[in-house]
């Protein structure tokens, strides 16, 4: 399974301790995303939860060592489609650009100057790779290539960004 790795005696080695250090934070980060869903604006409002549901499936996965297959499946991108078929401006969720006084993860330094617009389309990108990517392979990253774990970090410690910038007002 993409995401263990089989050690002696077919115990799994679980590769998604990248997570740990930052499930404390990501309780009050899906507190904020709760209460900040709470708008009239239809769109934000989905796409909001859309994240937060993303972002928790992430955290129940790190809890429960749910293999990555499972986790793909649940990450949702419909509320992101939905917005940009209605023309949503995504300036609306936290306007400017991300500072690097809101960047706590060094990998993310390489937003620092991006909009929300553009961290929702590499957001978006990437569950597309990596959904096609399963496809690819008969349904299951268990002989892919690829490596899913950096993959699926890389994806959660966006989605963490683009709620750490919203927060930033």
């Amino acid at each position: 399974m993409a995401g263990l790795e089989p050690a002696a005696d077919n115990i799994y080695i679980y590769h998604m301790e990248w997570l740990n250090t930052s499930v404390a934070p990501l309780k009050d980060l899906l507190a904020f995303l709760y209460k900040k869903s709470k708008t009239n604006d239809v769109i934000k409002k989905q796409v909001i939860i859309e994240l937060r549901d993303n972002l928790n499936v992430f955290k129940n996965g790190f809890f429960n060592q749910s293999p990555y297959d499972t986790m793909i499946d649940l990450l949702s991108r419909d509320a992101i489609q939905a917005a940009i078929r209605e023309n949503f401006n995504f300036k609306k969720l936290q306007g400017g650009t991300i500072r690097m006084s809101i960047i706590y993860d060094e990998r993310n330094k390489k937003y620092a100057g991006w909009t929300a617009e553009k961290l929702v389309d590499k957001i978006d990108e990437k569950i597309v790779e990596l959904k096609n990517i399963k496809k690819m392979n008969q349904g299951s990253f268990k002989e892919v290539r690829n490596n899913i774990s950096l993959m699926m970090s890389n994806l959660y410690y966006r989605m963490k960004l683009l709620a750490d910038f919203i927060r930033s007002a």
